[in-house]
């Protein structure tokens, strides 16, 4: 799998990076079938306090897959993207048909 980390209008994040990948490469071990993943991390101004944005998008067998979360810190932000990710795989693996 080719992962594509994407810092938009903010400073890119070694720790951030690895933590991200590691967690993606753990999905990948699950869900063989992933091709590519593409981050894209994003920090807008919001008065509430959030504003760290995760976006990713798989691209894997069938239509690409794709979540995003708004969170108070990014290491939240992509851990609930994540997530969110796992259980849309799971739909998908339930569709595949056994051969």
């Amino acid at each position: 799998m080719t992962i594509n980390i994407q810092y938009v209008q903010m400073p890119t994040s070694e720790s951030l990076t690895a933590i991200i990948t590691s967690k993606l490469e753990k999905l990948a071990n699950k869900y063989d079938w992933i091709i590519k993943a593409d981050v894209f991390l994003k920090l807008e101004n919001d008065p509430s306090g959030q504003g760290k944005i995760c976006e990713i998008q798989l691209s894997v067998p069938g239509p690409r897959l794709f979540a995003k979360s708004n969170q108070d810190n990014f290491e939240k932000a992509a851990a609930t993207t994540i997530k969110e990710l796992e259980n849309q795989l799971k739909k998908r693996k339930e569709i595949f048909k056994k051969y």
